[in-house]
């Protein structure tokens, strides 16, 4: 079974909206409902985590599942006070029949149905060519000049950008090493950007799939702006 983790307790008070970010209306639905509705029609996902605040549970449910009829979605459950948090929580829920853990920020509504599937695609095959390839993620590369700062010395230097790449969601694991990073994580009290970093650093390899520069984080009222933009250019979702 593969599963998809989607992530959606933030607060998200920088779109300056009455609601948290991931219940704004995008294009006609809500955010979350867009990005849920990409792991629905994802084939390869069997089943769907989706993981919000205490207080939105009843409401994910009644406004997002049920309305657009997500079948998918299997468990909704309470966040935590941290991405990496939130991730723990659903993990504890995961069945031990569970292969690989694909997980996505609630509001990145624009990626690919089938880059989730391809994410998937490439670990196994990674994984048979290199049994230590225990994860893919998303990745799409730098556009502009990078420099290392030194806070107080100001540039330390250049870092060439087609070594750079921006980290994106969705990210694919396989469960048990994805069990694995966090345990170890939680022992030694470490705090990660990302899952793919936690997994690092558990002496795993993670690989990358090249990513879209649309696929983009809604956080402000100009993320949210252009997302309207790409779905009406592209007309999808």
């Amino acid at each position: 079974m593969n599963l998809g983790i989607i992530t959606a307790a933030g607060k998200g008070t920088r779109l300056g909206a009455d609601i948290n970010k991931q219940f704004i209306n995008l294009c006609g639905k809500p955010i979350l409902a867009h990005t849920i509705g990409i792991f629905q029609r994802a084939s390869l996902i069997d089943e769907i985590y989706v993981l919000v605040p205490q207080e939105f549970v009843e409401y994910t449910r009644k406004n997002i599942i049920e309305k657009y009829n997500f079948t998918k979605v299997t468990r909704i459950s309470i966040g935590g006070e941290t991405r990496q948090e939130t991730v723990g929580n659903a993990l504890k829920f995961v069945p031990d029949y569970c292969n690989i853990v694909s997980v996505h920020d609630g509001v990145r509504p624009l990626v690919y149905s089938s880059d989730v599937n391809k994410l998937i695609e490439l670990l196994i095959e990674s994984n048979k060519k290199d049994s230590k390839v225990q994860g893919v993620i998303l990745a799409a590369p730098a556009y502009e000049t990078i420099k290392r700062i030194d806070k107080k010395e100001g540039i330390v230097r250049t870092i060439p950008r087609e070594f750079v790449y921006h980290a994106q969601t969705p990210q694919t694991f396989f469960k048990d090493s994805l069990f694995k990073a966090y345990q170890l994580a939680k022992e030694e009290n470490f705090i990660a950007t990302d899952d793919s970093m936690l997994v690092e650093r558990a002496g795993f390899k993670v690989k990358f799939l090249k990513g879209n520069h649309e696929n983009i984080k809604i956080t402000t009222p100009t993320d949210l702006f252009l997302a309207e933009l790409i779905i009406s250019k592209n007309g999808i979702h």
